[in-house]
């Protein structure tokens, strides 16, 4: 398990309440992170809290401010920010049950892993993961993490709970600003649907996400090992550039045709890293996730 809590504090469910430890599901530590550097010299790029003036500003002179006018802020101390009672701070208060399908998968925005905090904490965790599974709900409330207080949707995740946190309504755009000028009775050939239908059903399978490989990451990393190496990079071919579509049916015919009856790994092919001469760049290690 990970070493170090991410957030720590209470689930409340009514009268119950119990002590719970909250760990990122999600890791960045696989990807390959580049620094701005000096073409010349090849030093890193620093940067410095500067005002307008470019005057370096220390960091104890440094407040946070809200632009009520173009130029205009009213200054907000953090000694302010932290008498703001909220009690999601450390306390996620289940006020609400309700059908997974119900929330749209626009408003998730992140996972965390939810365990119980030790011994006298999992009866309570338990029946809650296990009542959670068998009623097949999502328990919402709001949790406040990093400073900013979120919608929290709580449901059975194997042994434990998974967390995700949801936007608020107002931090999504409505689909009809943009969607309005989509006819929405087309007149669209039947076949044709049919033939599209058809050819989803044969693409369809359960979905792996090992099928999936970030090429732009292994690529990168083939550039590196390439310039370490001295040698021109093995990238592979240039991408197909999407062809313009004449005719919808032929086109939906002849991908029928490609696919025949088995269905097409989704699989890209990784590149090979280099062989060590002087380093070898390596991605960045895994961090072991909470079960």
């Amino acid at each position: 398990m990970a070493a170090r809590a991410f957030w720590n504090g209470h689930i409340r469910l009514s009268l119950v309440t119990f002590p719970v430890r909250l760990y990122p599901a999600i890791t960045e530590t696989e990807k390959i992170k580049l620094h701005k550097i000096e073409r010349k010299t090849g030093k890193r790029i620093h940067y410095s809290n500067t005002t307008e003036g470019e005057d370096i500003i220390e960091a104890s002179d440094i407040v946070k401010g809200y632009e009520y006018e173009k130029g205009h802020y009213i200054q907000i101390e953090d000694e302010e920010l932290k008498k703001l009672r909220v009690e999601s701070k450390h306390m996620i208060d289940l006020v609400q049950f309700t059908d997974l399908h119900d929330i749209d998968p626009i408003y998730f925005d992140r996972p965390y892993y939810l365990v119980p905090d030790g011994r006298v904490a999992e009866e309570a965790f338990v029946t809650l993961r296990d009542s959670l599974r068998s009623s097949k709900k999502v328990g919402l409330g709001q949790v406040t993490i990093a400073g900013k207080e979120r919608i929290a949707a709580i449901k059975a995740c194997g042994k434990g709970l998974i967390l995700e946190t949801l936007r608020y309504a107002g931090e999504v755009n409505r689909a009809s600003e943009y969607f309005s000028d989509i006819p929405e009775d087309a007149d669209v050939n039947k076949e044709q649907v049919d033939l599209a239908a058809e050819l989803i059903k044969r693409k369809t399978k359960k979905f792996d996400p090992h099928a999936f490989k970030d090429s732009y990451q292994q690529g990168l990393l083939e550039i590196i090992n390439a310039k370490l190496h001295h040698r021109k990079p093995k990238l592979g071919a240039e991408p197909v550039k999407p062809g313009k579509v004449i005719n919808i049916m032929d086109a939906l015919k002849k991908s029928l045709a490609e696919s025949g009856g088995a269905k097409k790994s989704t699989r890209t092919p990784a590149h090979k890293p280099a062989r060590a001469a002087p380093k070898k760049a390596t991605a960045p290690k895994k961090r072991r996730k909470a079960s």
